[in-house]
């Protein structure tokens, strides 16, 4: 248990880090695994002048854990996030891409902790990531074993 416990931290670690920059590409296969592309604009409003006249994209973006129980959850939308959260959990927030990150986009991500699976054994918690309503991550079912992540651009 404890060398799980020691992997469930180290693995969120690893996930604050890779997630933390947001500029990197994600590579061939893990855009094609998410079915990568940006939601459309119109669904969220388009674009809208913010106050120092640039234009700017607002997106609505639904980060989910299912399971049951509590785990720890780390999350990336408009600021870095860790909790300790009671499943089934869900965060919704309103993710505004201005200037450069219009073209080259903004990382969101949610990264679960550990739940009791049917056999009693520990397991990644599923994760799914909604943008302006459209599931466009997931972990399948808490089978692969890295976050749930997808680049907004406007």
């Amino acid at each position: 248990m404890f060398k799980t416990a020691k992997l469930t931290i180290g693995l969120l670690a690893a996930a604050v880090l890779l997630t933390g920059c947001g500029g990197e590409e994600k590579d061939a296969g893990a855009a094609a695994k998410t079915g990568e592309e940006s939601p459309s604009a119109s669904a969220s409003g388009g674009a809208e002048g913010s106050s120092s006249g640039k234009k700017g994209v607002t997106h609505q973006v639904v980060f989910e854990v299912g399971g049951e129980g509590a785990t720890q959850v780390m999350w990336v939308g408009n600021t870095n996030h860790f909790e300790q959260v009671t499943l089934p959990w869900t965060k919704t927030e309103s993710v505004r891409l201005e200037g450069a990150e219009l073209k080259l986009g903004l990382l969101v991500s949610v990264a679960p902790g550990s739940v009791k699976g049917p056999d009693g054994m520990l397991k990644l918690a599923p994760c799914t990531i909604k943008v302006d309503g459209k599931q466009v991550a997931d972990n399948q079912n808490g089978k692969s074993a890295g976050p749930c992540e997808f680049k907004l651009k406007g």
